[in-house]
């Protein structure tokens, strides 16, 4: 612990602020680091143009996962594809992963083996080979930490720094159902945890409760991407909600946006079910999180090009920094955008 007299409480800074004191003092001393801390992955470079991208993330049992509704070899694709997003978004190709797990003596080895047959079916998927890891005890639960490693030619790095005034803004597939479908299977376990007897009522969900368990890359859209020969001017992976991630990439690129609301891509599965819980469906797509598209800019000359590509929407522009970063509802007042997603800090 820390003899400092003052007692700052995480939750009053939040993760992406805490991150940015925490990291302030380490400025690169390697000429190999071309980028360290403040994107989706770290950039190296290994001679010839040519780049590694490094990302880490940690899963904490009762964190980010609950094991009551999440299957085991779920879990373990899950943890490998969360990854593999992070190097798409710096338009890299994903190439190894290392696996490292704590766990506590509540777990066997069929337990551990089931974990490990939905990382192989990741790395299967997405050919990727898994090198390494660690394993050890816990006194508090399962810990799983994957670091995954990328190559591209130094100039197809996209990082979330380009954004340029009129830019257009873009994003995959859709938004919020991997929100709703965590509020599915939070209901299920409340109404079980207090009859054990009853029987979960999934039916008809299957799309957001697999957005939710066993996500995907969008490898597709960097592909299309770049066989229509177009390298985005800034991408991020949509992790913690719509809103946070245009905020970085606002702040990153020092530019202000307009998203409209009618744009935003939303599955009839999440519509229907942000009816049932009497959620605003557009609360949900902003700020739900964990959904794991991925969202670009391009250049305006581009717009043929991506409005035509299957599984990419266009929801708005880029502005001056003066102008600030609103979403644009069909009728009514702007509405400021606010960072409101996935906050691993916030006070209880």
């Amino acid at each position: 612990m820390s003899d400092t007299s003052k007692r700052t409480e995480l939750y009053e800074l939040g993760e992406f602020k805490l991150i940015d004191i925490l990291t302030e003092p380490f400025v690169p001393k390697r000429s190999e680091t071309i980028k360290g801390v403040g994107d989706d992955a770290a950039v190296i470079s290994i001679g010839n143009g040519e780049c590694l991208v490094v990302t880490t993330d940690l899963l904490l049992e009762g964190i980010h996962f609950d094991l009551t509704y999440t299957p085991l070899k779920h879990l373990g694709y899950k943890a490998i594809v969360v990854n593999l997003s992070d190097v798409y978004a710096m338009n890299a190709t994903p190439m190894q992963v290392t696996v490292s797990i704590g766990v506590s003596k509540r777990f066997c080895v069929e337990d551990l083996e089931e974990i490990y047959k939905g990382i192989k079916l990741a790395c299967d998927n997405y050919n990727v080979d898994m090198v390494g890891g660690d394993t050890t005890s816990s006194m508090t639960g399962m810990t799983i930490s994957v670091t995954a490693i990328g190559k591209a030619s130094e100039t197809d790095i996209v990082y979330r720094s380009g954004a340029k005034v009129n830019d257009l803004i873009c994003v995959t597939g859709n938004l919020g159902a991997a929100y709703m479908g965590l509020q599915l299977l939070e209901r299920e376990k409340r109404i079980f945890m207090s009859n054990q007897t009853a029987k979960p009522k999934l039916e008809g969900y299957d799309y957001i409760l697999e957005r939710i368990l066993k996500p995907e890359a969008r490898r597709n859209a960097i592909e299309s991407l770049r066989k229509a020969g177009v390298k985005p001017t800034s991408m991020i992976d949509v992790s913690d909600g719509l809103s946070s991630e245009l905020l970085h990439i606002c702040k990153s690129s020092n530019v202000g946006c307009r998203i409209y609301m009618e744009k935003i891509p939303i599955d009839e599965q999440t519509v229907k079910m942000a009816e049932e819980f009497n959620i605003d469906v557009y609360t949900a797509a902003m700020n739900g999180g964990e959904d794991y598209e991925l969202l670009f800019t391009v250049p305006l000359s581009e717009y043929q090009v991506v409005d035509s590509m299957e599984g990419v929407r266009i929801i708005g522009h880029i502005v001056e920094p003066h102008l600030g970063t609103y979403m644009i509802p069909p009728s009514g007042e702007d509405i400021r955008i606010t960072a409101q997603g996935w906050n691993a800090l916030q006070k209880e």
